[in-house]
């Protein structure tokens, strides 16, 4: 990791634009689709707002004192609770590379246990491979077929954790 102040917070209503600039910008870098994705949901550009019920939450990296990053942890849509999804981890090309990534990612499954979920789902891009070797790393596991109702039908990749 570098020599940079790095901490991780909760979300705060004064994030919002700035996780859903770090959000949008991801989409055109890597040729993701934006319909069927997190670029064209209602909660994108209200993060703080969509992460306030029980058992959900939304976690902001931040880098010398500036929102770099995050990811989310939510009940998954449809699905027996004690299944969560982690949500919309992206990061600012300026905070790749450093740890940061994984830094969150642990933050956000060591809340949902703690919140009581068993198992952790996630969805993805086949284009995101960095993402994707850090979350087979931490031993999610592929799955044929998506989960819940995420409304992100655009996204080929689906992953499950035993937590």
């Amino acid at each position: 990791m570098s020599d940079s102040l790095f901490s991780i917070r909760e979300i705060t209503p004064e994030d919002n634009p700035k996780v859903e600039l770090i959000i949008k910008s991801i989409f055109p870098e890597f040729g993701l689709p934006l319909t069927g994705t997190a670029y064209e949901d209602d909660e994108t550009p209200k993060m703080f707002e969509a992460f306030q019920s029980d058992k959900e939450i939304y976690f902001v990296a931040i880098e010398n004192g500036e929102v770099v990053g995050g990811a989310g942890i939510k009940q998954l849509r449809d699905e027996e609770p004690d299944i969560c999804e982690l949500q919309k981890m992206y990061f600012k090309p300026s905070a790749r590379g450093k740890g940061y990534g994984k830094l969150i990612f642990e933050q956000c499954l060591k809340t949902a246990r703690a919140m009581g979920y068993s198992k952790c789902y996630l969805e993805s891009a086949s284009q995101l491979k960095i993402a994707i070797s850090i979350y087979e790393k931490s031993g999610f596991v592929h799955l044929d077929n998506p989960m819940g109702n995420t409304g992100h039908y655009s996204c080929g990749v689906w992953m499950i954790k035993d937590l």
